[in-house]
């Protein structure tokens, strides 16, 4: 099979979240598979950082916005053997941020996502590129099933491609004005309740759900949660019409790259029958953030700063938190009232609190290795990465009980001593709390905590299995296309 994967981020050429690692692991489990993948990103100004070879080709697209054409350059690359187009237009892609700055999105979003999802089409054209399905990845590239399907029906190479439409996260939905309709090119008769209009104006992923042959999310939970009105953001109605043609597939884990065994960025390698060694790595990590030296259990977050990341319930829980017999590392960046609030309280706790403002993936690893507990009380979480990276480092995971949190983590069984974490399912600090505190009193059975430990790296998230039914899904959605 011939895949076209379509992300609006990939790591290591950009990343803001776990979408640019989904973007890289996925195509590198199918590739294994036996499936022949080409991977199409912008050129952002962070994808000279990749440390890769990037090379120019000698191809320009000429993409049609609103009334002008757009010319796009084409850039080529590779991760692990896979082809990597990035398409360049400065004015769009060269800037600081990939979809913002700190102060908010880029006003220009609609342009810029209507440019790269139409780009995508006419590279294939150029390049001759005859793929069996495209896969299109949160709203940014939700024009895609839509054009294949208006615009670029009745052209050749296009005529039978098949479209499979993940949706990462509904929170975020490509919503923008209607005057920015005629950026698309599409008539104005799409803009209607059946199409793309949305109480007055355009969702680029209201787009994409209509009209791509398939549709899938990313846990089982939040499949079911998104087609309610407490969590489908709007959009439940049109996700139940088309409940047929909706699957979940879970995230996985390039163990290549989150794997305690081979980590070059921790302290000391270890593995389940090395485990001691994880104590070097908490060694280390209080070393880099001037911890106390204590017996006490180490947790960390590593999260964006902000309230979907559950960081409200976080520091209105905060006094409660430090007071426990505890040291708390967190790593992010987010919205400037929590950022702020975390400096300051190091300061406070100098000693008991790490704080680190930022992201730095060397950091992020050696946090995974040198902690306890992993902290991680969502609103929602779509599926989360974070959490299963956690379990491999055996680092157990205290989440919130939604989507892909409550889907992968096994809430610890007193009784019975069968777990993998700790959930707690109210969002107040009372129960954030309670399941602290679970953890910790547990912490001090130190052969319950390394049978935990144990049980919590035995778990397999590996993207093959997730690979073989995204496979499934791309026949599904070359199957309904040819109907």
């Amino acid at each position: 099979m011939k895949i076209l994967f379509v992300s609006s981020e990939v790591a290591p050429f950009s990343k803001v979240g776990g979408l640019a690692e989904v973007s890289h692991g996925l195509p590198k489990a199918l590739k294994r598979l036996g499936h022949e993948v080409i991977i199409v990103s912008p050129k952002y100004r962070s994808v000279e950082y990749s440390n890769l070879a990037i090379k120019k080709t000698n191809k320009t697209l000429g993409v049609p916005i609103s009334w002008k054409m757009y010319a796009g350059q084409v850039f080529k690359s590779e991760i692990d053997g896979i082809p990597v187009y990035l398409i360049a237009r400065d004015e769009l892609f060269d800037r600081d941020g990939i979809y913002g700055t700190e102060y908010g999105d880029y006003q220009d979003n609609a342009e810029r996502f209507t440019f790269f999802s139409r780009a995508v089409l006419e590279l294939c054209i150029t390049l001759n590129l005859d793929v069996d399905v495209i896969h299109c990845n949160d709203w940014h590239t939700a024009l895609i099933p839509v054009y294949l399907k208006t615009l670029y029906k009745d052209m050749p190479i296009l005529s039978k491609v098949a479209s499979l439409y993940t949706i990462h996260n509904l929170g975020y939905q490509g919503i923008f004005w209607q005057y920015d309709m005629p950026l698309t090119g599409l008539p104005w008769e799409l803009f209607a309740p059946s199409a793309l209009e949305f109480y007055g104006k355009i969702n680029f992923m209201k787009g994409g759900i209509v009209f791509a042959d398939i549709i899938n999310t990313v846990s089982r939970k939040y499949l079911t949660e998104i087609q309610t009105e407490a969590n489908g953001c709007g959009l439940d109605g049109v996700l139940r019409e088309r409940s047929q043609d909706l699957f979940f597939v879970f995230n996985g884990v390039d163990y290549d790259i989150w794997n305690p065994a081979t980590d070059q960025w921790i302290a000391a390698n270890y593995a389940q029958d090395s485990i001691e060694n994880k104590a070097l790595c908490k060694a280390d990590l209080r070393r880099v953030f001037d911890l106390n030296d204590s017996d006490s259990p180490l947790i960390v977050m590593v999260s964006k700063l902000i309230d979907r990341k559950g960081l409200d319930l976080v520091t209105r829980a905060f006094d409660n938190i430090i007071s426990l017999d505890l040291q708390l590392v967190i790593l992010g960046k987010g919205e400037d009232r929590y950022q702020t609030f975390l400096v300051d309280m190091a300061t406070k706790y100098k000693g008991k609190l790490g704080i680190y403002i930022g992201y730095d993936a060397a950091l992020n690893h050696k946090i995974l290795a040198g902690s306890d507990i992993f902290l991680m009380p969502s609103k929602y979480e779509p599926c989360g990465l974070d959490q299963l990276y956690s379990l491999k480092y055996g680092t157990i995971p205290i989440v919130r009980a939604v989507g892909g949190l409550d889907d992968t983590v096994v809430d610890y069984d007193t009784s019975s001593g069968i777990g993998t974490g700790f959930k707690f399912t109210d969002y107040t600090p009372e129960a954030l709390m309670g399941a602290i505190e679970r953890a910790i009193n547990l912490f001090k059975d130190k052969h319950a905590w390394l049978k935990l430990m144990k049980q919590a790296m035995t778990q397999d998230f590996s993207w093959e299995s997730s690979a073989h039914r995204y496979v499934e899904l791309y026949k599904k959605a070359i199957a309904k296309r040819k109907n």
